[in-house]
C-alpha cells in the first residue's frame, strides 16, 4: 500500500481512465507509455454501469464507432471487467520497476471488485464525494485513499474528510476542476496550499487543461500527486480524448516536474560544493 506521508517526490498518476475504449491493447500500449517514461501509476475507472447510469439515460440512443444503440449498452462495450483486470494486475507487476496500478470507483459493487486486487489505495473521483456511503465503506477497507475536489464546494470536502476519518485513515486530497478541458482562470492552483493546512494531509492536483504548465505550477505550490488523463491520439474516440496528454506531453512533464523537485530542495541554507569553490576565490575570510 502506498504511504502518502513518506513521498519524496512527486507521484505521477497516468489516468488511462476509459480512454482505451474497451481496448485492453489500447490500454496495454498506455501502461507500455507510462511505464517507459517513468510514471509511478496508471488508474483506469470502475463502475457498474447498471447501478451508475442514470435511468433516464440508459435508452437515450448514442451513435458510437461500434453502431448506433443505447447509453447503457455503450458503457458496457467500454467497461473493463474481471479478465481484464487480472491481465492488468499481472502486466504491471510484471514491469521492471513494476508499475502501480488502480481505479476510481464509481459505486459499490465496483469498490468490492477492486478491493479483491492488491491495490495501492483506492480513488474516489470528484463525481462521488457526496456519496456518503461509498466514502464510508471505502474508508472502511483500510486501504489509502485519494479524493478529487473538483465541483465541489469546501462544505462538501470538509464532510467527506470527516468521513473518512471517521472510518478509516487521512485521505491525500487532489485540488481539481471538474471542466474538460479547465480553463486556465478557473484553476485556482492557491487553494493546494490552503488544502494542505487545512486537512494537515498530502495534497496533489489532478488536471484536465492542455497544457503541463499548470501541473508544474502545482508542484511548486506543494502538491506532491498529479494526475494527468493521458491518450496515444487527441483524436481517438471519446470526450476524455481531447483534455489528455499524449506521450510526448508526459515525457515532457515528467521532466518539467522532476527538474522542480531538484530546484525547490530543502528549506535548509547550505553552501553548495560549486560554491565553495567560489568562495574561496572571492572570500578574504
Amino acid at each position: 500500500m502506498l504511504n502518502f506521508e513518506k513521498l519524496k517526490t512527486v507521484y505521477l498518476i497516468a489516468e488511462i481512465g476509459i480512454n482505451h475504449n474497451g481496448s485492453i491493447d489500447l490500454a496495454r500500449r498506455l501502461i507500455d507509455a507510462s511505464s517507459a517514461i517513468g510514471w509511478n501509476c496508471v488508474k483506469f475507472q470502475k463502475r457498474n454501469p447498471d447501478i451508475c447510469v442514470p435511468e433516464e439515460q440508459k435508452t437515450i440512443p448514442k451513435s458510437t464507432p461500434w453502431g448506433e444503440m443505447t447509453y447503457l449498452e455503450y458503457k458496457k462495450i467500454i467497461e473493463f471487467e474481471r479478465k481484464e483486470y487480472d491481465f492488468i494486475n499481472s502486466y504491471c507487476a510484471d514491469k521492471a520497476p513494476s508499475l502501480d496500478w488502480t481505479a476510481s470507483v464509481w459505486d459499490l459493487d465496483s469498490l468490492q471488485f477492486l478491493n479483491s486486487y492488491d491495490v495501492p489505495f483506492i480513488k474516489i473521483p470528484s463525481a462521488m464525494i457526496t456519496d456518503l456511503k461509498l466514502l464510508e465503506e471505502t474508508a472502511k477497507t483500510g486501504k489509502p485513499i485519494i479524493i478529487s475536489t473538483g465541483m465541489s464546494t469546501i462544505e462538501e470536502v470538509d464532510n467527506a474528510v470527516n468521513i473518512i476519518l471517521k472510518n478509516g485513515k487521512k485521505p491525500c486530497i487532489l485540488h481539481s476542476n471538474s471542466c474538460y478541458p479547465a480553463p486556465v482562470e478557473d484553476l485556482n492552483l492557491s487553494l493546494i496550499p490552503f488544502l494542505k493546512e487545512r486537512y494537515d494531509c498530502v495534497v496533489g492536483y489532478s488536471g484536465h487543461e492542455y497544457n503541463v504548465e499548470p501541473s508544474v505550477v502545482a508542484t511548486a505550490l506543494g502538491a506532491m500527486v498529479i494526475e494527468r488523463h493521458v491518450t496515444l491520439d487527441h483524436d481517438l474516440w471519446g470526450t476524455d480524448q481531447k483534455a489528455s496528454l499524449t506521450i510526448t506531453g508526459m515525457d515532457r512533464l515528467y521532466n518539467r516536474i522532476r527538474d522542480i523537485d531538484l530546484m525547490i530542495g530543502k528549506p535548509i541554507k547550505t553552501v553548495s560544493k560549486g560554491e565553495m569553490e567560489i568562495r574561496k576565490k572571492l572570500r578574504k575570510n
